[in-house]
């Protein structure tokens, strides 16, 4: 009861000394271990079978004279080193908690940066959560997808005679790289609909863009996928939609401020004049002012009363 009576009221804009700060993310941190620690220890008892899902999309040979391997359909997977089975279990533990663990830190991170944002950026920081899992989740499916069908491909490149041994740590780290690469890749859209939502860009300039972007989405996809053409078409092709879709709501999005805000002028453009006759209402008489007089006109009667003179007569006259 008294320490609830001693805590200090929050400041509804989210300002707070730098001790506070650093106070709160430390909360905020340990919150998200104590979710990504318990998580990480159950995906251990699992690792074994993570780590098997993974290297699945490889096909393998039973052994090096298996006929099929030293003709490029299939490959050896290996694990070379004493440490290496005991190292791969652990990193295959703590990506798994990482991401089992990922609702809770994101939750986290987002509680600690909303306090300092105004209604219109929290607004759109939950649109960025809503659509960016899904974007996210697709990519990564659309990776695990294209993975059974690209190492295949890749194999056939073999030498005649040659057998491969693929690793199990370099196959986790390809399919890691590649779910990651395709699921970052699709948050493309996002950012531009939210520069575009910010007033930062318009779907106009955005649409001038659709060569570099086409020349862009083909160079990246190339550089991040295996070198084979089927990864390469299979992100450049629903990137390059997702563009496209992007722009098409920026452009939707700029109609709508455009009729919402009304007439908008250039800098070079004048405001139209409103002609239109206004009732007037009755003037009231004003009392004139006095003219001042002139020390020359100044003058008086024999008692010494004051004579007002307008052009050197005076008001009798």
């Amino acid at each position: 009861m008294l320490k609830s009576a001693r805590k200090k009221p929050r400041d509804p804009e989210g300002r707070m000394p730098l001790v506070d700060h650093l106070r709160e993310l430390r909360n905020r941190l340990v919150k998200s271990l104590l979710a990504f620690i318990p998580l990480m220890i159950v995906a251990l008892f699992f690792s074994k079978d993570i780590a098997e899902f993974l290297s699945s999309p490889v096909p393998r040979c039973l052994s090096e004279l298996d006929p099929a391997a030293r003709v490029g359909k299939c490959a050896v997977l290996s694990q070379i080193g004493i440490t290496s089975p005991f190292t791969t279990y652990v990193k295959v533990g703590v990506m798994a908690g990482i991401v089992a663990s990922a609702p809770v830190w994101l939750y986290q991170l987002w509680a600690f940066i909303a306090p300092g944002l105004h209604r219109n950026e929290k607004k759109y920081a939950v649109s960025t959560v809503a659509v960016g899992t899904p974007l996210f989740l697709a990519g990564a499916y659309l990776a695990y997808w294209v993975l059974p069908h690209a190492v295949p491909l890749l194999l056939s490149f073999s030498v005649d005679g040659s057998v491969n041994y693929i690793t199990v740590d370099d196959m986790i780290g390809m399919t890691i790289k590649l779910v990651l690469a395709f699921g970052l890749a699709f948050q493309l859209p996002l950012i531009l609909m939210l520069l575009n939502a910010g007033g930062v860009v318009s779907g106009a300039r955005m649409l001038s863009w659709w060569r570099g972007m086409v020349m862009g989405i083909a160079i990246f996809a190339a550089i991040v996928t295996p070198t084979d053409p089927l990864s390469m078409i299979v992100m450049q092709v629903p990137l390059t939609a997702l563009y496209f879709a992007a722009v098409g709501f920026s452009l939707v999005n700029d109609r709508r401020r455009r009729r919402n805000a009304g007439p908008e002028l250039s800098d070079d453009e004048a405001a139209p004049l409103d002609l239109r006759p206004e009732a007037v209402g009755p003037v009231e008489p004003v009392a004139a002012a006095p003219a001042p007089v002139l020390p020359e006109q100044a003058g008086g009667d024999a008692d010494g009363t004051p004579v007002r003179r307008v052009n050197g007569y005076d008001d009798v006259t």
